[in-house]
């Protein structure tokens, strides 16, 4: 896993740097969706995390939900359109995973996109999603942590 600027930033998965949001293709075809480590950081604690129901359509730009900390609530966005197949049933008595485990048990839903191979272009991964982040992170002057 890269870190950049204190933040973690794994190559695995498909980024959307100004939205703080990552996608990864699961093997069935449906995509798993959360929020990145800067944007858990920015946040501070997690108090709430509110995501669409299973069966919700949503647009690619368009909320999947909201995640809220202390006085701050904000959207995560969608960075594919497609169905959210579940919410992760951990958010409801537990939204702090996000924070511990933003990649793995903090996921924030799992969709299924109506064109992944057109749509993922428009993200970035590998070594050019973290040098895209990189480059966000700077221009944005945030750092995580410390």
């Amino acid at each position: 896993m890269a870190e950049v600027r204190g933040c973690d930033i794994p190559e695995d998965v498909y980024y959307w740097p100004e939205k703080h949001v990552w996608a990864r293709p699961n093997d069935d075809g449906s995509v798993t969706v959360g929020v990145t480590d800067v944007a858990q950081h920015l946040a501070q604690s997690i108090v709430s995390a509110m995501p669409k129901a299973a069966g919700k359509k949503v647009k690619r730009g368009r909320s999947l939900g909201t995640i809220e900390s202390g006085k701050w609530v904000g959207p995560v966005t969608a960075p594919v359109t497609g169905e959210v197949l579940e919410p992760n049933p951990l958010l409801a008595s537990d939204p702090g995973v996000i924070n511990r485990d933003p990649y793995g048990d903090g996921w924030y839903v799992r969709m299924q996109p109506d064109d992944w191979a057109g749509e993922a272009g428009e993200l970035v991964t590998g070594p050019e999603g973290v040098a895209a982040y990189e480059a966000f992170l700077e221009a944005e002057g945030i750092v995580c942590g410390g």
